[in-house]
Parts: C-alpha cells; structure tokens; sequence
C-alpha cells in the first residue's frame, strides 16, 4: 500500500490478509519514526523568534 495506514477513507483501503507479525510492525513504526524526523527536520528551525526587520528613515 502507498498511503498512511490513518488513511481509512483511501480507496484503495482494505483490511489487512493476515495479522502483522511482530518484525513488520517494528519495521513500520520505525519508519514512521523516521518519516516523522525528517519531517521535523524539514520545520527547523521553527522555535527560533522572527527577526523583525525595522527601516532606517530616508536621508532629507
């Protein structure tokens, strides 16, 4: 399957043939983990303030 397994609406979702097997399960939550690190990468680094930027005046 190419989609989330949250996406129960997917078309393409169906119930599982067989019962996931202790290895495949930590296969995937370890790639989910991994989706979500590279997720937080990619939002870094989004707890840093916003620099406001204030203009000189024009010299007269």
């Amino acid at each position: 399957m190419n989609h989330d397994r949250n996406d129960v609406n997917h078309p393409d979702h169906k119930a599982p043939a067989k019962p996931e097997t202790p290895s495949e399960k930590k296969e995937r939550k370890a790639h989910e983990s991994e989706n979500q690190d590279q997720a937080l990468e990619e939002t870094f680094p989004a707890s840093d303030p916003v620099s406001p930027f204030v203009p000189a005046k024009a010299p007269d």
